[in-house]
């Protein structure tokens, strides 16, 4: 190994532990991959920018496990089994190597948990901010991906788990609200994809919610030509976002970072959707629902007045 320049050393010392069968140990320019057999392939790719992303003093293996979690969030939303990833990395130089070991050391973990491995990429120095790269690789039964279109006027608006706690836990690390469980702070850090939910034939359209419920709901809105109707008092929020008070409900609905799933789910599918998430121990709760209209999304509040949001959500432009 000391005779391989510096760059190549780092990714046989920390990367090469986890390439998986296709990666040819990270040696070569390409990898090799054979989906299983009858199975259609879904690609999806996240980037994420100290900064931006993640603050700059992250534990370094909390900012790989994000990294890849947020990739298979995206996958869970089409109700893909997740295969393996393509990864690039761009440091400054002088990142010690305590970052690397720790990076990839998350990796090892979270590719324990959800069965996938690395199958090659790219490391390069910057002189800006850190900035990751993953492209993630999944696969499902074919025809039976679940898209952003497909909602039908009538359909349910379901949600995974609690809203909020991401854009709260930014604000905890940032100093900006007080988190005496530390509940928030780790759901702004480690997001839990909604992977195992199987969604083919119960959801007419899924994303996950990664720029904020009412801006992502949005999308579906635009994608299927159809109005929704959010109703603020249904959306879950967790007791440690409850605890936040009302003040911060607009960042609830609107700060994104949750990586829970969006849901169009037709009324005779219901039951079906309860079944599969009780089977997966995944709570769902009701939010709305979609009718005929223009594109956009009505907060509706219990007296039947309307609630308006400064913004929508995150963008990055």
């Amino acid at each position: 190994m000391t005779d391989l320049p510096a760059e190549f050393q780092l990714i046989a010392r920390h990367f090469r532990p986890l390439a998986g069968p296709g990666a040819l140990e990270l040696r070569d320019d390409a990898a090799l991959l054979t989906p299983p057999p009858g199975r259609q392939l879904v690609l999806t790719v996240d980037a994420m920018v100290a900064g931006v992303h993640f603050l700059p003093d992250d534990p370094p293996d909390l900012v790989g496990r994000k990294l890849l979690r947020v990739n298979l969030s995206d996958l869970a939303a089409k109700g893909a089994v997740p295969l393996g990833y393509l990864m690039t990395i761009s440091t400054p130089k002088g990142t010690p190597d305590a970052w690397f070991a720790g990076f990839a050391a998350g990796l090892a973990r979270d590719q324990v948990e959800y069965g996938v491995t690395l199958l090659g990429g790219d490391t390069t120095s910057t002189p800006g901010p850190i900035s990751l790269s993953l492209t993630i690789i999944g696969h499902v039964a074919p025809g039976t991906a679940v898209h952003r279109f497909g909602a039908s006027a009538g359909d349910e608006i379901w949600v995974t788990g609690t809203i909020g706690d991401g854009a709260l836990g930014l604000a905890v690390a940032q100093g900006r609200l007080a988190d005496a469980s530390g509940f928030l702070l780790d759901r702004y850090r480690l997001p839990q994809p909604r992977v195992g939910l199987a969604l083919a034939g119960i959801a007419s359209a899924a994303m996950d919610v990664s720029d904020g419920l009412v801006q992502d709901l949005g999308h579906i809105c635009r994608a299927s030509g159809l109005a929704a109707e959010l109703r603020p008092d249904w959306v879950p929020l967790s007791d440690a976002a409850r605890t936040a008070g009302p003040t911060w409900l607009e960042t609830c609905l609107t700060g994104g970072d949750d990586y829970e799933l969006l849901l169009a789910v037709p009324p005779n599918r219901v039951d079906a959707l309860r079944t599969e998430a009780a089977r997966a121990g995944i709570t769902v709760t009701r939010v709305g629902h979609f009718h005929s209209g223009p594109a956009e999304v009505m907060l509706r509040l219990a007296s039947g007045e309307s609630l308006a949001v400064s913004k929508g959500g995150w963008s990055h432009f």
